[in-house]
């Protein structure tokens, strides 16, 4: 439980730094899908002796760096689609036909907050100190691609390298986050709270600062619903989560 709540905090962090980005870029399925994606990875890591994070954060950057590369105008979520179902269908022949194996299945698809070991946090502190500083660099670039991507290039601002990190810095975010809520409810840690915010954040600032605040809330009182009712705390997140934002999707309107 005390790693729970460290794990919790940090990628409440991550939420913060990260979560305003998804949502004004428009990133939700692709944060979604990323975490599924590297079910490859899992599969190979399992069966070679790799360590899972290493092999998972690997397939994620690379399906990162493929999503950025193929996606043109209004299609990346196609181009995210082509990709996850490609990644889904490499590693179901890799697990069925070559290994003979579905390593990591579970731990990807639900994640086990109160099973995470030292090595889970150093890797969520890390990737948060990297969101960060990333963050902190390219934030004018990052801002002209969300609200002005007609006219970023008339400005004078390199869009190529800073997008590729930031989808870099989501991949990351996801990977480690997957041993703590899986890839079917990672989106509650980096999407749903900057969703919720973004309700009635009147500018970025604001999101960032209330993303990362209500992550941290939702994450201790999923918690303590999990412990109090006997029930997995990925799933009691969502719930959490899930009534806050249509709470505060009725009250703002």
């Amino acid at each position: 439980m005390q790693r729970a709540i460290v794990e919790i905090l940090l990628l409440a962090v991550l939420a913060g730094a990260l979560g305003g980005w998804i949502v004004l870029r428009r990133l939700a399925f692709f944060t979604h899908s990323v975490g599924t994606a590297a079910f490859p990875g899992l599969v190979v890591a399992g069966a070679w002796g790799i360590a899972p994070q290493l092999a998972a954060l690997a397939t994620a950057l690379g399906f990162a760096g493929a999503r950025e590369r193929l996606a043109r105008g209004d299609d990346e979520d196609a181009a995210t689609g082509i990709l996850l179902v490609g990644a889904l269908a490499l590693g179901a022949l890799l697990a069925s036909d070559v290994y003979h194996s579905g390593a990591g299945v579970d731990r990807l698809l639900f994640g086990t907050l109160i099973g995470l070991s030292g090595t889970d946090l150093a890797l969520t502190a890390l990737a948060a100190v990297g969101a960060l500083v990333a963050g902190a660099a390219l934030r004018r670039a990052w801002l002209a691609r969300a609200f002005d991507p007609d006219g970023v290039r008339a400005l004078g601002v390199a869009v190529a390298w800073p997008e590729r990190v930031l989808l870099a810095s989501v991949a990351a975010a996801v990977i480690v986050a997957l041993a703590a809520v899986g890839a079917l409810l990672v989106s509650v840690v980096l999407v749903v709270p900057a969703a919720t915010v973004r309700l009635v954040a009147r500018d970025l600032r604001q999101l960032q600062l209330g993303t990362g605040a209500l992550a941290a809330a939702e994450g201790l009182a999923a918690l303590w619903l999990a412990d109090a009712t006997n029930v997995s705390p990925g799933p009691a997140m969502a719930i959490v989560a899930g009534a806050v934002f249509a709470l505060v999707a009725v009250v703002s309107r």
